[in-house]
């Protein structure tokens, strides 16, 4: 979903030929559930200026909306000479050769187990979850930014899988870019959750073989009664 809407909104700067512009924050509302069938995915210019542009993006299916996108673009400039104080997170990829769970196309890690499968994430340690591209159009290369932007959904496991499987279901996510991701597959590691009342809400440091790229954050609801059992993507009955 996130991928289709992404790349809807890439497709728009292209068209404007506004190609000198680099995607820095991505924020997708997900208010109805999407199914695997046919779905439309439409751009539309909100603001166009010298150092930015701003797309908003809708997903259709079966007549109606199912989610939205909100993609701010800017320029890229030289960096001002002064010194600022620059993160702290580094999370490290899983080691080159590492099989990935088959089905799900991912890895999980916490501090506890290293990195496995999710039988051996499903706990009440601190997650990190690297996953490899997901595919948007048949026989179309994933671009950077579609790469992040398709897995960027992912961090609501990071942040939310506990020792009961999945028990919370994010109502959004954001993704804002430092740089775009160099893949095949990145990483969301979780750095903050706060739960209060059945609302929670996450970030998340986004990664790939270079080191961090981004940040992810996420607003969750409670949804035990359906919570997912990761291992399969499944009820827990």
């Amino acid at each position: 979903m996130s991928s289709a809407l992404a790349r809807a909104a890439e497709q728009q700067i292209h068209t404007i030929e506004r190609t000198d512009l680099a995607p820095v924050r991505w924020t997708v509302d997900l208010f109805r559930p999407a199914r695997l069938r046919s779905c439309t995915a439409s751009a539309t210019v909100v603001r166009e200026g010298r150092r930015l542009c701003l797309i908003d993006t809708v997903l259709e299916q079966d007549g109606r909306h199912v989610a939205r996108a909100s993609a701010l673009w800017l320029a890229p400039g030289q960096s001002p000479p002064g010194a600022v104080w620059s993160g702290g997170a580094q999370p490290e990829p899983p080691p080159f050769g590492t099989a990935l769970v088959e089905a799900q196309h991912r890895l999980y890690f916490t501090e506890q187990t290293g990195w496995g499968d999710a039988a051996e994430s499903t706990n009440d340690a601190r997650n990190t979850i690297w996953h490899e591209q997901i595919p948007v159009v048949e026989g179309e290369k994933v671009t950077p930014f579609q790469l992040a932007a398709g897995i960027a959904d992912v961090a609501n496991v990071a942040v939310n899988l506990g020792s009961n499987g999945l028990e919370f279901i994010n109502a959004d996510v954001s993704l804002a870019l430092g740089r775009l991701p160099v893949g095949p597959a990145v990483g969301f590691a979780t750095t903050e959750r706060i739960e209060e009342a059945g609302i929670a809400v996450g970030t998340a440091v986004a990664f790939d073989r270079v080191g961090v790229f981004g940040t992810a954050t996420l607003c969750a609801l409670a949804d035990a009664h359906r919570a997912v059992d990761v291992r399969s993507f499944r009820p827990i009955a």
